[in-house]
């Protein structure tokens, strides 16, 4: 099987499902099956019937899903409602040629679909820094035609420089920076303060924003409220709160302070408007 950052990897549409594949993917969209606890389940039939990646639209964006060992790409293909509540806020408050950042952008199921509606004037800038999630987030944009995607091969944190990343497991999703002593398998990666990447990017304003970064976006954010121009500060924010409890600071509590409120709830993520 080609690798996502493999130069020779096929074109999009090499995976499309099989037939049987195909069958197994509907049956699920159309059941209670596309919940969260069935979708290994479904991903190891659907494996059985081919192994290797399913290329499939997603909100209207091309992906190339490696499915086994992702818990979003195995969201994302099993579920067509999969984050849909936080994509139709951001959405909202996203105009056509806005600007939105992704923060942890993991394979692009935010940023490609943001990208589609902004628009070819529009700019998103979608932050990765683990190489191969990086690659597979890559062949997506390219496979979805999304020039208007920037994407960036680093970590965004409270400084620059590196930062040591890890994934526990079998979910490259997952992957998180590393605390404590490191696992055998981290990762040195790139690490940039979140206006930096703003400033490389060439932007003046951001209209929204997600971040997921495994219990590190208080690390991004509270400096970056600190330090940057409030017209950098988004309108919307969509931040995941699962690993809240390794926060060293509320950053949610600090976004209120700073004339944020909280607009909405999912069970993974918070959703937060400006004014």
């Amino acid at each position: 099987m080609a690798a996502a950052n493999d130069p020779a990897a096929p074109p999009f549409g090499a995976f499309a499902p099989t037939r049987a594949q195909a069958a197994v993917i509907a049956l699920a969209h159309r059941s209670r099956l596309r919940r969260g606890a069935f979708r290994p389940m479904l991903s190891r039939l659907v494996n059985l019937l081919r192994a290797g990646p399913v290329d499939v639209s997603y909100q209207g964006a091309s992906f190339r899903f490696y499915h086994q060992a992702s818990a979003t790409e195995r969201g994302a293909l099993f579920n067509p409602d999969y984050n849909l509540e936080e994509l139709a806020f951001l959405r909202e408050h996203t105009p056509q040629g806005g600007v939105f950042v992704d923060v942890g952008a993991n394979v692009g199921t935010y940023a490609m679909v943001l990208a589609r509606h902004t628009g070819s004037t529009g700019k998103v800038i979608a932050v990765e820094p683990h190489p191969v999630t990086h690659a597979r987030l890559a062949f997506n944009r390219a496979a979805s035609g999304f020039s208007q995607v920037a994407l960036v091969a680093a970590a965004a944190g409270p400084s620059d420089g590196e930062l040591l990343i890890e994934t526990d497991g079998d979910n490259l999703g997952a992957s998180h920076i590393a605390s404590g002593e490191p696992s055998g398998n981290a990762i040195a990666v790139p690490s940039l303060r979140l206006q930096r990447i703003l400033g490389d990017a060439g932007v003046s304003r951001v209209d929204a924003l997600k971040i997921d970064v495994e219990g590190f976006e208080d690390r991004v954010l509270t400096g970056f409220f600190r330090e940057a121009a409030e017209r950098l500060w988004p309108r919307a924010v969509v931040i995941e709160h699962l690993s809240r409890d390794e926060w060293q600071d509320d950053c949610i509590d600090d976004m209120c302070r700073h004339g944020y409120a909280e607009a909405g709830k999912t069970r993974s993520n918070t959703l937060l408007l400006r004014g």
